[in-house]
């Protein structure tokens, strides 16, 4: 809950930064209904438990770098959703930006998030600027091309793409991003931390594919059924639902096996393990298999 309470706290005041007398409204409140009102915050979390692992100095930077991810990742949702990709009218159990503000909205909204992810961060780099430069490298990492989200999105416009380079590149990028994030907000050295983050996010995207094949989008909170309806690269489809329960279970192990040595590091497997079973509850484990 606290690490709950510090994302809170960063996003309100980021997402304040766009409002004043001349922002346009409806734009401002596009920007709120995207970041707002739902979401786990999986991935700022990462970034609060690996900055804590590494022994952060400077909480206020840390929770500028979580927003951040989180900034960028509620972009990529918001242009996920639109008509030319997966047309989804739910977004986080309510309407997407789309189908709340229009398309046009949408579109603007998710280009001022990638950039408020940016300024987010240059603003609370003051009291360590040596790290500002590291951050935007990772951040610019893993949003664009050539393996960034931003990537993994266009490689649905592709005839053909391997499962694994998909997989990197639209979910597992941003996850390198948090947990490097966390450790060069902590002033480690960001480059062991990637692998956990790509493992993490390689099992998480799994995780998906088979909550998009298996559950009730009632329960998901958005459409089910789109990789198939989009044929779209998907772990269930390729790998049947069963192997891709294992194929989850190796990633995770192997994200955990990946973490390095650092002082905070029995916190963090112990904050993996639990994870697991919020991407993958043994339920839902259980019938796929």
């Amino acid at each position: 809950m606290e690490a709950l309470s510090r994302i809170k706290q960063a996003l309100v005041k980021a997402v304040g930064e766009c409002e004043g007398k001349d922002s346009p409204p409806k734009l401002v409140e596009a920007i709120g209904h995207a970041v707002f009102g739902g979401g786990a915050r999986i991935r700022p979390r990462l970034t609060l438990a690996v900055a804590a692992a590494c022994q952060e100095d400077n909480p206020a930077l840390t929770d500028a770098a979580a927003a951040s991810i989180e900034l960028l990742h509620c972009a990529s949702l918001v242009h996920d959703d639109l008509p030319c990709f997966d047309d989804a009218a739910i977004r986080r159990s309510k309407p997407s930006v789309h189908k709340a503000f229009g398309e046009p909205l949408a579109v603007l909204a998710g280009d001022a998030l990638i950039v408020l992810g940016f300024q987010t961060l240059t603003r609370h780099a003051a009291a360590h600027p040596q790290r500002l430069l590291p951050l935007l490298n990772i951040l610019g990492q893993a949003v664009g091309a050539p393996s960034g989200i931003v990537a993994g999105q266009a490689w649905e416009c592709e005839q053909r793409v391997a499962l694994s380079v998909y997989q990197r590149a639209k979910t597992g990028a941003l996850f390198a991003g948090a947990t490097m994030a966390g450790a060069a907000a902590a002033g480690a050295d960001a480059s062991p931390w990637g692998m956990l983050g790509q493992k993490i996010g390689e099992a998480y995207q799994v995780a998906d594919d088979i909550h998009d094949a298996a559950t009730d989008p009632d329960v998901m909170g958005k459409p089910a059924g789109r990789d198939i309806a989009l044929d779209r690269p998907s772990a269930a489809r390729e790998l049947g639902l069963s192997n891709a329960v294992a194929r989850f279970k190796l990633l995770m192990s192997q994200a955990v096996e990946s973490i390095p040595d650092c002082p905070g590091a029995d916190a963090l497997r112990a904050h993996m393990l639990a994870e697991a079973k919020k991407f993958l509850p043994e339920e839902l484990s259980r019938r796929a298999a």
